[in-house]
């Protein structure tokens, strides 16, 4: 008879790296949605920050309109970016403010290196509702 102890057949070995490759593969994944999902809430506080810095002189000049400052807009969206460690671009169209946000994710499990997700957000300042009589 044969003595088989201490020998690894290779269907086991095949098993064995499916698993490691689909443990991987969530493990992995779920750290990219988590980054993905960190980005995006990055870009949109960034965009709010940045929609916060209303021209304060145009509106008491007596318009109804609020408006933007858009080079407090700008730095401010750009300030929060910097502060959190991430990076983006901003820009400020009217009384939009746009912010792309990207974070790097490494992997941990998979042997890929690391790569960069990124999200898109915009944000305008609240505007007051015009008041009715009833």
């Amino acid at each position: 008879m044969r003595d088989d102890r201490g020998q690894t057949t290779a269907f086991v070995a095949v098993l064995l790296s499916a698993f490691l490759l689909c443990l991987g593969l969530v493990f992995d994944g779920g750290g990219m949605l988590r980054s993905r999902n960190e980005a995006a809430v990055l870009a949109q506080e960034a965009a709010r920050a940045g929609a916060q810095q209303i021209d304060w002189a145009a509106y008491r000049a007596g318009g109804d309109a609020v408006g933007l400052d858009p080079a407090a807009a700008a730095s401010a969206a750009q300030s929060f970016l910097a502060a959190s460690g991430a990076t983006g671009t901003v820009s400020v169209s009217g009384d939009t403010v746009t912010v792309t946000c990207s974070v790097s994710y490494s992997y941990v499990l998979l042997p890929m290196g690391s790569t960069t997700v990124g999200a898109t957000a915009t944000a305008r300042p609240h505007t007051q509702p015009t008041s009715s009589s009833l």
